[in-house]
């Protein structure tokens, strides 16, 4: 007969977190120092830097409100979704700001990572790209795992983008705009290897109701307001200044577009004509998501415009008839539907972004750029194939206490719940 509860954690997730925090204080200690005012004066105007500081202000928010809330949209794994959220992007922010100082050399000064906004902004862009990976297992791991998931995550993220700046001399707003790409994939794979037979075709657990619905809306609303300062937050010098006012609002009217037909075809692919708000949720973002990745590229309102309708009819279609069909026919379930959000408007981001630029360029050098960027997309893809399917052979390891199939998407596995103690 199977065990009642859940395995604790107790003996797995303290330890893990007290060992990993001590190795990053360490790190801490010898590596990192926060940037001097005189070297700020030296780089950046004031003006500036509170231009910046509000940017990172509005990514920290996306972070921790927005996908914190559009976590809860289950109806028994609301603090779990939240709660886990915070806990992947504190210590995920640790390590890639560790990882970006040791791996990306225009960071490392004199042997010392040297903190500024730019290294946070960057930091957070990391862990938002771990949080894309833990939708595609959202509900079917322990913290101890998703932990674990996030840290590798982040470290297959920074040195691919250290390849592709070194190998391939990639634009560094360019790769870590790959993000969507790269994580989204990199969970699905997770998600593969660690697939449950008893979540088939649906777990009883896994549905919604209304207020974790407005709950996980109001999550998507701080992301769908904050998206043009994620996109446009790492532009940054005086020169580029038109470039980040474009990026601005292509991604602004790029979201609009996005919104309506995220509505319109969610109404229109329903039997009883009726529009499903997990839908719109998501991909409502899947505009910005696109147009991130194709910005330096799009000069024009109406090509903004035409992304985010382009990527919104594909994520709405995606998910009304892609997410079973993944599961019934690769045994792979994507609780958040992060291959429609995140992987599908990505890669037409890059379709776009390609397609722009050879458009713009001679026959010579429009060949030698559809090379290069095959090998980004490729070496992206790759990498994230590779890392996820690894990631996922370590964590189905028994050593870390999964939970059981029955203990799948509920709180309950994990948090105090006074109300319900039976008193003896």
């Amino acid at each position: 007969m199977a065990p009642q509860y859940a395995p604790s954690l107790r003996s797995r997730l303290p330890l893990v977190a007290f060992l990993l925090e001590t190795v990053f204080v360490l790190l801490f200690v010898f590596f990192v120092k926060i940037e001097q005012h005189e070297q700020i004066d030296r780089k950046y105007d004031s003006k500036l830097f509170i231009r910046s500081y509000a940017e990172f202000q509005d990514i920290h928010v996306m972070i921790f409100m927005g996908f914190g809330f559009l976590a809860t949209f289950l109806v028994r794994y609301g603090f779990s979704g939240s709660g886990f959220n915070v806990l992947l992007a504190a210590m995920a922010i640790q390590w890639a700001i560790m990882m970006n100082g040791f791996l990306l050399p225009q960071r490392q000064y004199r042997r010392e990572i040297h903190i500024s906004m730019k290294s946070v902004i960057e930091a957070e862009l990391c862990a938002a790209s771990a949080l894309v990976a833990m939708g595609a297992v959202h509900g079917k791991t322990n913290p101890v795992q998703l932990l674990l998931m996030a840290l590798v995550e982040v470290t297959g993220f920074v040195i691919n983008q250290w390849i592709l700046r070194t190998l391939l001399h990639a634009d560094p707003v360019y790769s870590i705009m790959l993000l969507h790409i790269f994580g989204a994939l990199f969970g699905v794979m997770v998600s593969w290897v660690l697939h449950r037979e008893g979540i088939n075709p649906k777990h009883e657990k896994e549905k919604t109701d209304r207020n974790t619905g407005l709950f996980a809306m109001l999550g998507t609303l701080f992301l769908w307001m904050f998206w043009p300062s994620f996109n446009s937050a790492l532009v940054y010098h005086r020169w580029e200044r038109e470039l980040k006012l474009t990026v601005i609002y292509g991604t602004y009217l790029a979201l609009a577009v996005s919104a309506v037909m995220a509505i319109s075809v969610s109404m229109l692919t329903n039997s009883k004509g009726k529009m499903n708000m997990v839908h719109i949720q998501s991909s409502a973002l899947s505009g910005g998501v696109a147009i991130g990745v194709a910005m330096t590229a799009v000069h024009t309102p109406w090509i903004a415009m035409t992304i985010g309708f382009f990527a919104s009819l594909l994520s709405a279609l995606g998910f009304r008839y892609m997410k079973d069909h993944m599961l019934f026919a690769f045994e792979c379930h994507d609780t958040c539907g992060v291959i429609n959000v995140h992987a599908i408007p990505g890669i037409l981001g890059w379709f776009a972004n390609l397609i722009l630029r050879l458009a713009s360029s001679e026959s010579t050098i429009a060949m030698r750029f559809a090379v290069y960027q095959i090998c980004v997309l490729l070496i992206t893809v790759c990498m994230s194939l590779v890392m996820g399917t690894a990631t996922g052979l370590f964590l189905k390891w028994s050593f870390w206490r999964p939970q059981q199939d029955r203990k799948c998407f509920d709180d309950q596995a994990f948090w105090e719940f006074p109300h319900l103690v039976v008193k003896k």
